[in-house]
């Protein structure tokens, strides 16, 4: 990808970049690139064709700064058919956030049928017209085209998605980068309100049962419930083919810093 990628690799280090940039202070990466960065090195180093991904969670507990990150990661289980790696996010020396990744291996289906939600009736992003103010997000953190639902209203929200970035210089998104970073979506996109996204999400659990086959991911809100300042969001995901899985979150009711005067 042309754009500025969020981070570069030095030696054994990632080094941020300002792409990486959060909304909630200046000098604090976006919880996105966080989980963007954690999903590759667990499918670089413990990835496996004959296994999915099937669910990735991350916690993360600080916010990090622009310092290099080191990712190290250790293996809990390598069994036949179940996987589960620990991934940690150590920016300037301080573990900020943490991953549990469980890879499934891939199997035949069981006979019968089982219920399913009804097919998503959206319209496919190349349907869509494409104004500039509609594709990026965060000034072009990402391509965004809304289906229905819009910020700032108390409804339920559709939209797709597309990564702009690559997570690391040189370092082509694969389809499970592509979802993992993607996934702190589901934070604003279940918790904005008609006074604007009054949470930040402390964590993200992705849950998948196939890898997007699209460049786009499509997000339907599905829940939002919230008591005591403390939230609970949840999204089902799609590419342009249908269902791939979930996104949820747990939320901390949030102040956004004002804004910087203008010069």
């Amino acid at each position: 990808m042309s754009k500025e990628p969020f981070f570069r690799r030095v030696g054994a280090l990632y080094q941020p970049t300002i792409a990486g940039r959060g909304p909630w202070n200046p000098n604090s990466l976006h919880g996105r690139v966080v989980i963007g960065l954690l999903g590759l090195v667990l499918e670089e180093r413990h990835g496996d064709p004959d296994f999915i991904p099937a669910r990735l969670t991350v916690d993360m507990y600080r916010l990090p700064g622009f310092d290099p990150v080191e990712v190290a990661t250790r293996v809990v289980r390598d069994g036949g058919r179940i996987r589960v790696v620990d991934a940690e996010f150590i920016s300037g020396g301080v573990s900020m956030a943490r991953a549990t990744c469980q890879f499934l291996r891939r199997g035949d289906m069981p006979p019968g049928q089982v219920w399913r939600p009804e097919p998503w009736a959206a319209p496919k992003p190349g349907e869509m017209p494409a104004p500039d103010d509609n594709r990026a997000g965060m000034g072009g953190m990402w391509a965004m085209r809304t289906i229905s639902g819009g910020f700032g209203l108390a409804e339920q929200r559709r939209t797709w998605m597309s990564e702009v970035r690559d997570v690391v210089e040189d370092v082509p998104l694969t389809p499970f980068q592509r979802v993992a970073v993607a996934a702190d979506f589901v934070s604003p996109i279940a918790h904005v309100g008609d006074q604007g996204l009054g949470y930040i999400n402390s964590d993200v659990t992705l849950y998948l049962h196939r890898l997007p086959s699209t460049e786009w991911v499509g997000f339907e809100t599905t829940y939002h419930g919230a008591d005591d300042g403390v939230a609970v969001g949840e999204a089902r995901l799609y590419d342009e083919l249908g269902p791939i899985g979930l996104a949820s979150c747990a939320a901390l009711s949030q102040r956004r810093p004002p804004a910087p005067p203008a010069k």
